[in-house]
C-alpha cells in the first residue's frame, strides 16, 4: 500500500488563514464551497441552528457545502467527502428541508431579495413550466388517429 507522506492525495481545497477573509486560522474552503459573502446572505434564512429538542444540528454551513458537493459532482451520497459530515446527516438535512419547504423558501426570499437589488431582468430570467412529463404508461400507444 501507498503511504500518504509519499503519495499525497491532490484536492481542491485551499488553506483561508487570517482576518482579511473573516474565517479562523486552519480552516479549509473547497472551491465550489459558500464563500463568506454569500454565506451572509444566507444564514438569515435558514433554520435555527440548534433544534428545540434531541442533540444538536451539525453545522448549517458545513452541511449546506456538502449538499452542493452532491449536487455539484453528481456522485452519490456515499461518497460525500467526511470533510462535510456524515453522509447519512447531509442526506437526511437535504430531504428533510426539501419535505418541509425550506429550499423553496430559501428561493423565494433570494429571489425576491435579488429582484430589488435589479439583479434579474425578467425579460432575460424565467422558468418556462411547459414541459410536462407523461406517464410512463402512455409510452407505446398506437400513434396517430384512428378511424373505424
Amino acid at each position: 500500500m501507498f503511504s500518504n507522506s509519499l503519495y499525497p492525495r491532490k484536492s481542491s481545497a485551499i488553506a483561508l488563514k487570517g482576518d482579511a477573509f473573516g474565517v479562523s486560522q486552519g480552516v479549509f474552503m473547497n472551491r465550489g464551497d459558500l464563500s463568506n459573502e454569500q454565506w451572509e446572505r444566507l444564514k438569515p434564512l435558514l433554520p435555527p441552528q440548534k433544534p428545540h429538542t434531541g442533540k444538536p444540528n451539525n453545522d448549517h454551513r458545513t452541511v449546506i457545502n456538502g449538499i452542493l458537493w452532491v449536487l455539484r459532482t453528481g456522485a452519490p451520497w456515499r461518497d460525500l467527502p467526511e470533510t462535510y459530515g456524515k453522509w447519512e446527516s447531509v442526506a437526511t438535512r437535504f430531504y428533510r428541508w426539501q419535505k418541509t419547504g425550506i429550499w423553496s423558501q430559501i428561493r423565494e426570499n433570494l429571489q425576491e431579495i435579488a429582484d430589488k437589488r435589479g439583479d434579474i431582468d425578467w425579460e432575460v430570467h424565467y422558468v418556462d413550466g411547459t414541459v410536462i412529463r407523461a406517464h410512463q404508461h402512455a409510452a407505446g400507444g398506437k400513434k396517430g388517429l384512428q378511424f373505424p
